[in-house]
């Protein structure tokens, strides 16, 4: 049976999907070792987990353009940030890039649904949903280092970070 093909400007924009998802996990590997570094150990976990969703989300688009008989090509990955003053640039940062990413995902499902390449457009409609999690976490977050004003508050966060930001409490 003939697979369903992948116009060419909604494959260019799943490619590039594919390798922005992979620029992520590496960004919050290096959010990761930075808070490592600064003994941080929640935030650390929280941002390596965060590294590992991103991997995930790049597998699911692999095997979509693998399942419709294309082949997802890994570029470059471009060098993260890894200075920063405080846990507050930080969590700005991972705030900005998950806007950029839900634009960038929203630019995939306008070119996929222009297109009428509705297995894709299905496929962005997770991302775009999956957006919305990852943008109130990376809010939340912002919001909790700004009010961790008094002694001990941000030991007491970084302690708690994974489990009040994890999805369904875990």
């Amino acid at each position: 049976m003939p697979k369903i093909a992948i116009k060419p400007a909604t494959l260019a924009a799943l490619k590039a999907q594919y390798n922005d998802e992979l620029n992520n996990a590496h960004a919050y590997e290096a959010l990761a070792i930075w808070c490592k570094k600064k003994n941080l150990k929640g935030f650390g976990s929280y941002f390596h987990k965060q590294s590992g969703e991103e991997r995930e989300h790049a597998e699911k688009i692999a095997e979509h353009l693998l399942d419709r008989g294309e082949t997802p090509e890994t570029g470059a990955l471009a060098a993260p940030k890894t200075e920063f003053s405080s846990v507050m640039e930080l969590a700005k940062l991972a705030q900005s890039m998950e806007g950029v990413t839900t634009a960038k995902i929203n630019t995939v499902y306008e070119t996929a649904t222009k297109e009428g390449d509705y297995p894709a457009a299905l496929l962005m409609q997770w991302f775009i949903n999956e957006q919305v999690e990852e943008e109130a976490s990376m809010d939340e977050m912002v919001d909790l280092i700004g009010g961790a004003t008094c002694a001990g508050s941000m030991t007491s966060l970084d302690r708690h970070i994974v489990k009040i930001l994890s999805k369904g409490g875990e």
